[in-house]
């Protein structure tokens, strides 16, 4: 089941973030030493309770018996466009569909929230989540490379 994420449920959202993006960084090879920014070491209850007082960002959650085992947020922004943060499953949930009901819930909140296109920025070496999206319909529009991250930064959207 989604619901929408409250500040009580922020804790468990950060934690759900980063169990999901440390599998990830293991396979790439990030540590907080060569990648202190990668969402698997820069997800803090902080940031999340900015995000969502601050910035308003509407998050939802994935339910499994009372336990949260998926995430995202959007970002919206002034041009009618959404970006799609920290889609997340955890390990022992995952390959079961709850990342597609999370995304197929974003579209629906996007389109309800007056955005015609979603925007997401992914580790651009992940072959297998930039097919996966792109089987949902998103199209990959660059790429940009900083020197803070040990990758490649890819940029895809989705037009609703």
């Amino acid at each position: 089941m989604i619901k929408k994420v409250e500040e009580q449920n922020l804790a468990e959202c950060a934690k759900i973030i980063r169990e999901s993006f440390a599998t990830v960084a293991e396979e790439f090879g990030f540590t907080v030493e060569n990648a202190p920014r990668f969402t698997a070491f820069a997800t803090t209850e902080d940031r999340l309770k900015y995000h969502l007082i601050e910035e308003h960002r509407p998050m939802y959650a994935f339910y499994d018996k009372g336990n949260i085992v998926g995430y995202y947020s959007l970002s919206v922004q002034n041009n009618n466009e959404c970006e799609l943060t920290n889609l997340s499953v955890i390990p022992a949930y995952r390959h079961r569909g709850i990342g597609e009901e999370l995304l197929k819930h974003a579209f629906k909140t996007a389109e309800e929230l007056n955005c015609n296109k979603i925007n997401i920025g992914i580790v651009e070496e992940n072959n297998v989540l930039k097919k996966w999206y792109e089987s949902f319909g998103f199209v990959h529009t660059g790429t940009q490379k900083f020197d803070f991250f040990p990758f490649t930064c890819g940029y895809m959207e989705k037009y609703l």
